[in-house]
């Protein structure tokens, strides 16, 4: 029975287990966001903090993957953020990843897209090398949709967005559906690649208590930026082309009128004239 997965892959080909990585991310789990109104950055630490939603579906995409596999493979999640963020890791974890490390650095505060992109794919060259890397199609606290491409494009293999279903996998190759507008399409791509996943493409599980055991007595290692070979001009506030210059809270304000009155044409006369004071008609 093939599943959704298509054949396994050929084990000839692959010569080794699988090798596949995630990338995860913490973010907050409330709309009580909080930003540094002198960096404009996040303030990451002030708030609850969970797995970020959509890194679920590529969480479980790598699972499903390793169990079509019938074990042969071996999944890392990678993370970055605060120390705080080891949690999102372990969430990863007891799902059922293998291993999960945690890139945290003082020097990594404030990186825009370009620059997390960056450091987490030096921290992939350290790690790897991987056969399949999955991410979430974007995140909710900042619903950008670029670092899943763009740590593609650094590391020079093919990206494959909006991914809803894994055809096929094997002999050095992965077919694809990607949702478009009106439907979807098939794509064939070489391995290694990145997989940026939507939420149609299956149902995250529930961690399990011995999935919750495993990610408490599992290690995380902290990775600085030293530890990834970074160019300190790459990473940070330094390193990233885009910032926040300002911020301010938008103002709610209503400027309405009540019309009462037992004169029904009086009341709509009045509110003709009044929409038209406002140039709505």
């Amino acid at each position: 029975m093939e599943g959704a997965f298509g054949p396994p892959p050929d084990r000839r080909d692959v010569g080794r287990m699988m090798r596949l990585a995630v990338l995860v991310k913490q973010v907050p789990a409330t709309d009580k966001v909080k930003i540094d109104p002198e960096t404009g950055t996040m303030l990451r630490t002030e708030m609850e903090a969970v797995i970020n939603p959509l890194d679920l579906y590529a969480v479980e995409e790598a699972v499903r993957l390793k169990e079509r596999l019938s074990g042969e493979a071996e999944i890392t999640v990678i993370s970055m953020g605060p120390a705080m963020a080891i949690e999102a890791v372990k969430d990863a974890i007891s799902m059922g990843c293998d291993r999960g490390y945690l890139l945290s650095d003082r020097r990594l505060a404030g990186s825009d897209t370009l620059a997390t992109a960056y450091a987490l794919s030096q921290a992939i060259r350290k790690l790897g090398p991987f056969d399949l890397i999955f991410a979430g199609e974007r995140t909710t606290d900042g619903e950008t949709g670029q670092v899943g491409p763009a740590v593609a494009t650094l590391l020079d293999i093919p990206v494959l967005t909006y991914v809803s279903k894994i055809e096929e996998i094997g002999d050095g190759r992965i077919v694809v559906h990607r949702a478009i507008e009106g439907g979807h399409e098939v794509v064939e791509s070489p391995l290694p690649a990145l997989l940026c996943v939507v939420k149609e493409i299956n149902e995250p599980r529930l961690p399990t208590l011995s999935g919750k055991i495993k990610a408490r007595e599992t290690e995380v290692p902290v990775l600085t930026a030293d530890d990834i070979e970074a160019d300190e001009s790459m990473i940070g506030l330094k390193g990233s082309p885009t910032r926040v210059v300002k911020i301010f809270y938008p103002k709610i304000t209503r400027e309405g009128e009540i019309i009462r009155g037992d004169d029904p044409e009086g009341a709509v006369d009045r509110l003709i004239e009044f929409l038209r004071e406002r140039g709505i008609i």
